[in-house]
């Protein structure tokens, strides 16, 4: 993409050169006459708006940057405070747009929650007020009401809210929205789910034995098509209205709450969509990261901490861009940077989260998202976060959050989503057993902990928005999807499972990925099944909802599972044996991931088991005199011991 001198069309540029390519004549017409459209609304614009939109008394972060746009908003003379007490205006920045400026405000702990007056000067000297910023009360009770974080005692549910359940058909189409498509029979389109939909089924988590939820973007997508997944963001400050708007969002997250749960927002700083005011009337050049032809990111996580990486790849793995429609933001421009860290900060405050998944982790700018995590800690102490990690290795991922490691720059990420995991127990469940391969690849991923500052803070899945579903990975064979599901459940670090996990769903992402992202049978009025009910689920779908539910309610309780010791056995002929242990309780895992039936003899295992007599199976309930006995093919047996 070639740099322009003129911020203008640089904004254009980008937006066209990134889509011609890829959508046919007709739809470009449309599109150019869009573009034109938000242009022309730019230039006929009257109104000053402000991101944020406002700001609280009594924060950490009192220095506040408000980004002021609007037309020729860069070109007024003087711009003021009106006096407010504890409040200093200390800079007004103006930047290579005349559509904006950045104005630096102080907020000093005296200051009261009210409304803050911009004004201009005009020619004649006298003074005409044209933006109100407004100061609000904190919200009470951060890190027991809301920014609690979440650990090892919680389960997370990820759900992708235009796929789980549609509560509100009033919002299904949204007039004014370029992606007016609303098609269930289509994994491309919208399908029309919503957040009063996912506060419908509270219940049924809560009895699923969830005790988090993750949300993929909330966010305003404005984009022309595929914004069903909400990674394409085009106002950081607007819960997408087809998703019921910042109101719904708010209804849920109080509902959350009020059952004892808790909710994790999605963050994406890497990028925005292309058609973020921000693109579409950049406020200069550098806003995002401009190349002279199109260059995409290299997805090659090494070159990061790489000794003998080039220079040049390492620029082009963190600032090229993750698609030709999410324009990369150039997270070293200081403006740019506040702009992120601020609605991170306003995000919590405002709703009420305890939490973020940051997506696309290792393509930001690490320093800066060292001092973007900092501002979250200082803010809300216990706050978590944890980043998307999608890498290969122990060392890679480990790099990406804190480790033990002597280099030179250090990440403050608590965690991962742990992908190294996931591929270990793929292989135990997928490929035969060998010295580096099947179960033990799962058993050589785990000896690596010593790296991370605190492995119980990793986040393991089988699956998620982005990859086939773990049900179809192991072949749609039971007992092995159990096994899976039971692993899940007693792993060291924060188990997290994906929508409709608890049934039997497939999916695969070939041809693409919209494929592992079906509706939920029963999120919409006319769906021949509810699988939200056990009248509406099929013999193995509730093979596999009990399996889940009923580990996962034994979890809640269990001392062992959620803050207890790890110890692993070195996998024998395929077969696989942890303890999770503490003074009050021992669990021990069997997992037998080979094609025979196997004898399991205690003796080995006199280290964990001495003292104790007894079993109990978690999940029969049966309970049995602690010797010999036999266990089939891929199946796993969760024990806690008696004495």
């Amino acid at each position: 993409m070639k740099q322009m001198t003129n911020f203008s069309e640089a904004g254009k540029l980008t937006v066209i050169q990134n889509l011609t390519k890829e959508i046919p004549m007709k739809k470009m017409i449309v599109l150019l006459f869009i573009i034109h459209s938000s242009f022309f609304a730019f230039a006929q614009n009257t109104i000053y708006t402000c991101y944020p939109g406002n700001w609280w008394t009594s924060m950490k972060w009192n220095k506040v940057q408000v980004m002021i746009h609007g037309k020729d908003v860069g070109t007024k003379s003087g711009i003021a405070l009106l006096p407010y007490p504890g409040v200093k205006l200390l800079k007004v920045n103006k930047v290579e747009s005349p559509n904006y400026i950045f104005a630096d405000i102080e907020i000093n702990a005296s200051a009261k929650p009210g409304k803050l007056i911009f004004k201009e000067t005009l020619t004649d000297k006298s003074s005409k007020s044209f933006l109100e910023f407004e100061l609000k009360p904190r919200r009470a009770g951060a890190g027991i009401k809301f920014a609690q974080g979440v650990n090892s005692k919680d389960l997370i549910y990820l759900i992708m809210p235009d796929r789980f359940s549609n509560g509100d058909e009033s919002n299904d189409k949204v007039a004014g929205m370029r992606d007016q498509t609303l098609n269930r029979d289509t994994v491309f389109n919208r399908h029309g789910g919503d957040l009063k939909g996912i506060q419908n089924h509270l219940d049924y988590l809560d009895d699923l034995g969830i005790t988090t939820l993750w949300l993929n973007p909330v966010l305003e997508n404005d984009m022309p098509n595929r914004t069903e997944h909400g990674y394409a963001f085009t106002d950081h400050y607007k819960i997408d209205v087809r998703l019921g708007g910042d109101k719904a969002y708010q209804e849920l997250i109080d509902a959350v709450h009020a059952k004892g749960m808790k909710i994790i927002q999605d963050a994406v700083y890497n990028h925005v969509g292309s058609f973020h005011v921000t693109v579409l009337d950049p406020p200069m050049k550098n806003w995002l990261n401009q190349w002279d032809n199109y260059t995409n990111t290299s997805y090659k996580d090494q070159v990061l901490f790489d000794p003998y990486a080039s220079k040049k790849e390492a620029k082009i793995m963190t600032d090229g861009w993750f698609t030709k429609q999410m324009p990369d933001i150039n997270q070293n421009n200081p403006y740019a940077a506040n702009f992120l860290i601020q609605h991170a900060l306003w995000t919590v405050e405002a709703f009420g989260i305890d939490g973020w998944r940051i997506d696309t982790y290792p393509y930001n700018d690490l320093v800066f998202m060292n001092r973007c995590n900092k501002a979250l800690y200082d803010e809300y102490p216990r706050i978590t976060l944890f980043g998307e990690t999608w890498v290969h290795g122990v060392i890679n991922q480990s790099y990406f959050c804190q480790n033990n490691y002597a280099i030179p720059v250090k990440s403050n990420l608590q965690a991962t989503t742990d992908f190294q995991t996931l591929w270990g127990i793929t292989d135990a469940l997928t490929k035969d057993f060998g010295w580096n391969d099947g179960v033990n690849k799962l058993y050589t991923t785990l000896a690596q902990d010593f790296v991370y500052k605190d492995p119980t803070r990793q986040v393991v899945f089988l699956d998620n928005h982005d990859m086939s579903r773990f049900y179809s990975v192991v072949g749609e064979n039971m007992d092995k999807y159990l096994s899976g599901i039971s692993w899940l459940l007693t792993a060291r670090g924060i188990p997290q499972m994906y929508y409709g996990d608890e049934i039997a769903t497939p999916g695969v992402t070939s041809p693409n990925d919209g494929y592992v992202r079906l509706d939920f049978p029963g999120g919409w009025k006319n769906d021949s099944a509810n699988k939200f009910t056990i009248q509406g689920r099929t013999q193995k779908d509730q093979a596999i909802y009990q399996h889940l539910a009923t580990l996962a309610n034994f979890r809640k309780t269990s001392t062992a599972l959620t803050t207890g010791k790890f110890m692993q056995f070195i996998p024998e002929n395929g077969v696989y044996v942890y303890f999770r242990y503490n003074e009050k309780q021992t669990v021990m895992v069997v997992m037998n991931t080979s094609k025979e039936e196997k004898k399991i003899a205690m003796n080995r295992y006199i280290e964990r088991t001495n003292g104790f007599t007894q079993y109990k199976d978690v999940l029969t309930k049966n309970t049995a005199a602690l010797g010999e006995f036999s266990l089939g093919s891929y199946k796993t047996m969760v024990l806690e011991l008696i004495k």
